[in-house]
């Protein structure tokens, strides 16, 4: 079954491969023994983003064999005709978890077409689970989750990421356009988290220039269905080259948009 009907039991299969996941990154980041490298400059690359994406992509293709799958560290794997397709990042948050910092995750999405169907983000070190199926609302740990009341950007939280593809100049000019607007900008190292806490009202926004399709997809499902807004990831090429984003509570919508100002924003 891979219509929309199947979603339910992609999302409860997704969890699990999650829990499973994020267990082995968690014991492999107190044993401390892994090899880091670098894919380019602060681009930090483990052993255990490779044995976390085998491990995942394994499950899914036990599970649910005619799927595709794309993954930050894989070759994609095609799909059946008309089938779903998994988008998964291992470790987002790599450098933090190279350097012993404990905040990284993993994201698991799928797709239908251009519909995100599922979305789970698990943070192993908070036993925290994010988790959306269309339509059916976003959750943390099994509770209802919302994005938060914010109308002002004053009053607001808003996480900018980083693009090393756009360049120091321009992420630097929007950080300075967030905090002119009035809201205070952060970096926490997780693009995927930062869009959890976006959806379970923690932070109030999330902004980046260029993001990857593993990075977001399950994040942009759980804003969502948890009442914000998100801009059109998928138009115009973003599932296979990345695109911007932006992930805020839906009273600071406007504001945001207007005062990032980033080119290719879909509303």
């Amino acid at each position: 079954m891979t219509d929309a009907a199947s979603a339910p039991i992609r999302l409860l299969a997704a969890e699990a491969i999650a829990r499973e996941a994020g267990a082995l990154m968690r014991r492999r980041f107190f044993d401390g023994s892994f090899k880091v490298a670098f894919k380019g400059p602060q681009d930090y690359l483990t052993e255990v983003d490779g044995e976390t994406e085998e491990l995942i992509s394994k499950r899914l293709r036990a599970a649910f064999p005619d799927d595709g799958f794309i993954g930050e560290e894989t070759a994609a794997r095609e799909s059946g005709e008309g089938a779903a397709v998994w988008v998964v990042d291992p470790i987002d948050g790599t450098s933090n978890f190279a350097r012993g910092a404990p905040h990284f995750c993993v994201s698991i999405a799928c797709l239908l077409g251009v519909r995100v169907e599922v979305g789970v983000i698990y943070d192993p070190m908070r036993d925290e689970l994010f988790s959306a199926v269309r339509g059916g609302g976003a959750r943390l740990n099994g509770a209802t989750i919302q994005a938060s009341g914010a109308t002002a950007l004053a009053n607001s939280a808003i996480e900018v990421g980083w693009s090393a593809r756009e360049g120091a100049d321009r992420y630097l000019d929007i950080v300075r356009r967030v905090a002119l607007s009035g809201a205070a900008p952060s970096r926490t190292g997780s693009g995927a988290l930062a869009i959890a806490y976006v959806a379970a009202g923690r932070s109030d926004g999330y902004v980046e220039q260029h993001i990857k399709a593993w990075d977001c997809l399950a994040g942009v499902l759980l804003v969502r269905e948890a009442g914000g807004y998100v801009s059109d990831f998928l138009t115009g090429g973003g599932l296979a080259k990345g695109a911007p984003l932006i992930a805020c509570a839906p009273g600071v919508k406007d504001a945001l948009v207007a005062a990032v100002a980033i080119e290719g924003i879909v509303l």
